[in-house]
């Protein structure tokens, strides 16, 4: 009987390691697996490959934001739901599990066709992954395959033309040998291909890293081959699966395989080439071929068998603009054609560097402790992935100088916060400015430590209690501290509290009511706007009732002239009052049009709407007349573009509009005559028109132009898009100012709630958004790309676009980025200006043109940053150039030129490193 137990037992244990075994071979097939149902009602097991789903409610537990796939999509996905974020702007990230330095497969699902033609973007940490279009149908999903570089990655979501939206994220762990050789690199995937094969979709689990392999339509010159293969057991990690390496294409002489639906920008790829010998009589030597990729040689004399095993697979590097060929064609010698198995096509981006991870885990950390109390609320809620980059966290702002990016700045002054002050905020070493104040902290006032760089501190509108600590009164770095109106707080100041901090409260409150001084400043403003608002009404009551005013013009005709009077807000932000601007567009008889350019004698250039002609005003002032030509490519809509926007607008960067003539089928309109030109004429134009242009004149003109274009940008009501940004259309005037030109192609920017949702593309070859081309979708940051290629071009001296040049030159975006991202931009520099520049201030430039010419337009500064940076650049060259006529006085005809030092340059954001001015005496005289 005993033994009848024992041995009963001993089966029993024998099976639980057996199932014991059997459950951790089963896990650890999934090890490093996360799978993410978006909104599921409950985590499940999907029933294609076995791999359990859970929700995402740990990461966003809102409901209200999920919605259901429609039919005509949901065969693309297991779970039916999808997660929309309904952001104004921003990111919302998914923090995800992994290891250090491993690589990972990232695949988002996003089946949401039904918005149309809309788009967004994704980016693994902050290196974007690309643009999600809704309305192709590969952009249902999205992959990546990237090298973890901490515990946990961060898969983004960031808002484009509309709120991002998720149905299901996978992570897998991915064999080394996809980003060998490539430390610092994403790889897209671009496609993976089965060749010949007889399934539609294999992954998981006949691919243990749960890649998807799509049959793909093979070439119909190509042979098939297949085998039943079963006892393969290769030694590559990078072995796709037997079902896959069970089918093949073969041919003679040649296989060919193009893809012309590669990014047009110009990009690094890598592709990956699989091949099984399904043909057991062929022996090493005797299918010998060459691989090509875009017609080069990468690959020569390639045999599958030579190493003794019938699976290799190759690795291949290239760049590409648009289309991909490639070729594998039999070598000489060899008794069989080529064959291919299964090949994949992934795009390199470069890694963008993450913020300061100490100060991320900080942060983080302070995230959790004010969500404590403050669940739901809005600023702390929308907290979500890099706080730094692609649009930093509210109430935060970061310095990105020394290449790494950190925060200074925590502003989350009127947040509605309450509960204590988190106690993290005192880690954070590099913060130089805190506001907290207008919440309900409560609780005693962390202490800092000595280390601490706060420059400025303010606790004041809140609950706090107990003493101001000694350790804020100790700080070496304060300069300002508030935190009066605590009335819990004692009125005690401590003994160390550096009496010569240039602001502070000391503690008291200054909340009493209005004082009368302020009462009768906020009558007097209130009066104010009712007396403009009667103002206005007025003005425009008046302007209807004018009638039509004779103008005295040559030969005692008369010529009508009509005055628009608009309203708009000034270029200072320090002025808060309006101010009434009246801009008079006059009306112009054929006639006078003909006598003031003496029958359109001097032709001074040539445009998409017509010839330009030079003439002359009864008053004297010298004008350019632009006549709409018979085979012109613009029409009536242009000429009534124009007409109406210059007459609504006026700023000294814009060109202004004087009159008009709309007589005879004519369409003409008058501006002043710019004396200097256009820049192309400038930079690259006839010999005749061409004067080298030095350096600070060439940044002025680049801010002249930045400045009218943000003034379009942040037109009040609305803002205007120029839509044909380019050189020959940025003119100068006598004193080389710049100024914007052409608007015949300008629009309001488009508004949610506009009846379309596209618009015809305009502009001009080499300058065209790429964007903007592939989506028609317009906004103020098509101006930006256009605006990038113009600094490159004033930079280079050359045009965006010769087809005379080598291949490799044709374009000048992609020509130069290669040596502004290898810090070379002095082989990118117009040899005119070379010695006569300040470093740092064309380095500055050349980051802002680079981040300008992003193929994805959530990543461009908007204008108004641009001239920010543009001032800075142009103060630094002022700065220097005065300091180089000092050291003229001081050494009489010796001249010095300035070098630029080799720089390191981040690819995707503005930081400024250090540069270096070197002096360099000459023996004569050098022109600057």
């Amino acid at each position: 009987m005993m033994e009848q137990q024992d041995s009963w037992i001993l089966r029993l244990v024998v099976s639980y390691i057996i199932c014991l075994h059997i459950f951790i071979r089963s896990a650890s097939g999934t090890e490093g697996f996360e799978s993410i149902a978006c909104c599921a009602d409950s985590n499940y097991k999907d029933p294609l490959t076995t791999l359990n789903y859970t929700t995402d409610y740990s990461w966003f537990s809102d409901k209200r934001s999920c919605r259901q796939i429609s039919e005509n999509v949901s065969n693309y996905t297991s779970n039916v739901n999808v997660r929309v974020f309904d952001i104004d702007e921003g990111k919302r990230c998914y923090n995800l599990p992994t290891i250090k330095n491993e690589v990972y497969l990232i695949r988002g699902i996003l089946p949401f066709a039904e918005l149309s033609n809309s788009s967004f973007y994704v980016s693994i940490g902050v290196t974007q992954l690309g643009a999600v279009i809704s309305s192709r149908l590969q952009d249902l999903g999205i992959e990546g395959v990237f090298r973890a570089t901490k515990n946990y990655t961060d898969f983004c979501l960031v808002k484009g033309k509309v709120n991002p939206y998720i149905s299901r994220i996978e992570l897998r762990p991915l064999p080394e040998e996809y980003l060998h050789d490539l430390p610092n690199s994403v790889l897209k995937l671009i496609s993976r291909n089965n060749v010949k094969g007889t399934e539609d979709e294999i992954r998981y689990p006949a691919d243990q890293s749960d890649r998807i392999w799509k049959a793909t339509s093979s070439p119909s010159y190509a042979f098939p081959l297949s085998s039943n293969v079963s006892n393969f057991d290769p030694k590559a990690n990078m072995t796709p699966p037997l079902q896959v390496l069970q089918t093949a294409l073969t041919h003679p002489e040649k296989l060919e395989f193009i893809h012309n639906d590669l990014e047009p920008e110009d990009y690094e790829y890598r592709v990956f080439l699989y091949f099984f010998e399904l043909d057991s009589t062929v022996k090493a030597g005797q299918r010998v071929f060459d691989i090509h990729v875009n017609n080069e040689i990468k690959e020569g004399r390639f045999d599958i068998l030579a190493g003794g095993s019938n699976y290799r697979y190759s690795a291949l590097n290239f760049s590409a603009n648009g289309s991909l060929n490639l070729t594998l064609a039999k070598a000489s010698g060899s008794e069989n054609g080529p064959l291919l198995n299964a090949y994949e096509i992934l795009q390199v981006r470069p890694w963008v560097e993450e913020t300061n991870q100490k100060d991320v885990e900080v942060i983080q950390k302070m995230r959790e402790e004010l969500l404590l109390q403050n669940q739901g609320n809005e600023v702390v809620e929308s907290w979500s992935g890099d706080p730094c980059i692609i649009s930093p966290w509210k109430g935060i702002a970061c310095d990105h100088s020394n290449g790494s990016s950190v925060m200074t700045n925590l502003d989350l002054s009127s947040s509605n916060l309450k509960g204590p002050i988190p106690s993290s905020v005192t880690e954070m070493t590099n913060l130089k400015i805190l506001n907290l104040s207008h919440n309900s902290f409560d609780g005693f006032i962390p202490s800092f430590p000595l280390s601490s760089l706060l420059v400025s501190i303010d606790l004041s509108y809140n609950d706090l209690m107990g003493p101001l600590p000694e350790s804020i009164a100790s700080l070496p770095h304060l300069e300002s501290l508030y935190y009066g109106c605590n009335q819990h707080m004692s009125g005690e100041v401590p003994v160390n509290l550096n009496s010569s901090l240039t602001k502070t409260d000391w503690g008291r409150c200054k909340a009493d009511s209005p004082k009368i001084g302020q009462i009768i400043v906020i009558s007097a403003v209130t009066c104010g706007s009712i007396l403009i608002t009667l103002a206005v009404g007025v003005l425009f009551v008046c302007r209807y009732r004018l009638k039509l005013t004779p103008w005295e013009g040559f030969g005692g005709k008369n010529y009508p002239m009509a005055t628009n009077i608009i309203f708009s807000l000034p270029a200072s932000n320090d002025d808060f009052f309006i101010k009434s601007l009246t801009v008079s567009i006059q009306t112009f008889t054929l006639e006078y049009i003909e006598v003031a350019t003496e029958r359109y004698k001097t032709l001074i250039g040539e445009g998409g709407f017509g010839s330009v002609y030079r003439g002359t005003l009864e008053d004297g002032q010298e004008v350019a007349v632009k006549v709409r030509s018979a085979t012109s490519t613009q029409g009536t809509k242009e000429f009534d573009n124009e007409l109406n926007l210059l007459s609504a607008i006026q700023h000294e960067n814009l060109v202004p509009l004087l009159g008009y003539c709309k007589e005879k089928d004519q369409q003409i309109l008058v501006y002043p005559f710019m004396s200097n030109g256009s820049l192309q004429d400038r930079l690259y134009g006839e010999p005749a028109k061409r004067k080298i242009l030095d350096w600070p004149t060439r940044l002025s003109v680049a801010l002249g132009a930045a400045r009218g274009l943000a003034y379009l940008h942040t037109f009040p009501g609305r803002s205007v898009i120029h839509r044909d940004v380019k050189s020959s259309n940025i003119l100068l005037d006598h004193s080389m100012c710049a100024k914007v030109a052409d608007f015949g192609f300008s629009k309001y920017a488009p508004q949610e709630g506009d009846s379309y949702v596209s618009l015809e593309v305009r502009g001009t070859a080499g300058y065209l958004d790429p964007e903007y081309y592939t989506t028609q979708q317009l906004s103020e940051k098509s101006d930006v790309f256009s605006f990038g290629v113009v600094l490159l071009e004033i930079v280079s001296g050359r045009e965006p676009l010769n087809i005379k040049r080598p291949r490799n030159e044709w374009s000048l975006v992609e020509w130069a980025k290669p040596y502004i991202r290898a810090s070379k931009i002095d082989e990118i520099v117009d040899p005119g200006i070379k010695g006569g520049y300040h470093a740092e201030a064309m380095w500055r430039v050349v980051e802002v043109a680079l981040q300008c010419i992003e193929p994805f337009s959530a990543y461009r500064p908007c204008m108004v940053d641009i001239v920010r940076e543009l001032e800075d650049a142009l103060i630094i060259e002022n700065n220097a150039s005065e300091y180089m006529k000092s050291i003229d006085s001081l050494g009489g005809s010796n001249r010095f030129s300035i070098v630029m030092e080799k720089r390191v340059l981040p690819s995707t954001s503005s930081s400024t490193a250090e540069s270096t001015i070197t002096t360099q005496t000459l023996s004569q005289p050098q022109p600057r």
